[in-house]
């Protein structure tokens, strides 16, 4: 029965992974890539983009870099074409890229940011898989993993504003896309499930929130987000690599519309 035991083995694959020029994303690209995908790293700053995609080929590896705004339909046409004449094929889809923005109360948060970051973090879901879809169809096969969060599964306010109405928003509705795409799809060998990651250092929307709140304030927030993690901390961003890697694989070959939390028992309290 050896012959058909499940392989994490990505050769010969090819991947497509948004938001990968940091963060979550360039951690994601870098697992795939020595797993052996090739790996077109896309990302709106494309000088970021290609820092990730030189990154992986420097030692020896395969990855391409592409500028892309998920929330332009034709940008993203445009990269799945591209992608397509380029490989004839498209294995993984990471639909990673997102925003945060200024955590405030839902009576304060503005329409232009709720609006802003929908297009990015849900529009952006949306239009990356409907583009990515007709290759897998053609196909038969595929693995698309959305990134959603823990905000998306349960709210939270320690007292203050720790994230905003429009993140929890978007990310619970990509559990919604995710489950549906699941079901329309699992026919034609098409899985589709998605990673909550929790709190996680050294990733872009850290680096945003930070620069809108006050240091004493950002320091009573990582307080209160790891009083309340019961393994007492924040998560490398590699350390979503296994998981990441069991989605893109055969290895979770009988594994679809699931929803990962990646949150060292933030969710089981």
């Amino acid at each position: 029965m050896t012959a058909n035991r499940p392989s994490f083995d990505l050769n010969n694959r090819v991947a497509l992974v948004t938001g990968a020029g940091s963060g979550l994303g360039r951690a994601f690209a870098d697992v795939l890539a020595d797993a052996g995908a090739h790996v077109i790293c896309a990302d709106r700053h494309a000088e970021n983009a290609t820092q990730t995609a030189r990154m992986i080929t420097e030692r020896g590896q395969a990855a391409t870099n592409a500028e892309v705004d998920v929330s332009d339909e034709a940008a993203v046409a445009a990269l799945l074409r591209d992608a397509d004449g380029r490989h004839g094929r498209l294995d993984i889809l990471v639909n990673n890229a997102g925003i945060s923005t200024n955590p405030l109360r839902t009576h304060e948060f503005s329409i232009a940011d709720f609006d802003r970051l929908m297009a990015i973090n849900l529009r952006g879901v949306f239009l990356c898989t409907r583009a990515a879809l007709p290759i897998m169809l053609r196909q038969r096969g595929g693995s698309i993993i959305n990134i959603a969060s823990i905000l998306g599964l349960g709210g939270y306010y320690p007292g203050f504003p720790a994230s905003g109405i429009a993140y929890a928003t978007s990310k619970a509705a990509v559990v919604g896309m995710t489950r549906q795409v699941a079901m329309e799809y699992a026919g034609d060998g098409i899985r589709c499930n998605a990673i909550a990651p929790g709190w996680h250092q050294g990733t872009a929307l850290a680096a945003e929130r930070r620069s809108k709140i006050t240091e004493e304030d950002f320091k009573r927030l990582e307080g209160a987000i790891t009083a309340g993690i019961p393994m007492g901390r924040f998560a490398d961003p590699y350390e979503l690599g296994g998981m990441l890697l069991y989605l893109a694989a055969d290895t979770s070959a009988y594994v679809t519309g699931q929803v990962f939390a990646h949150d060292g028992g933030w969710t089981a309290t």
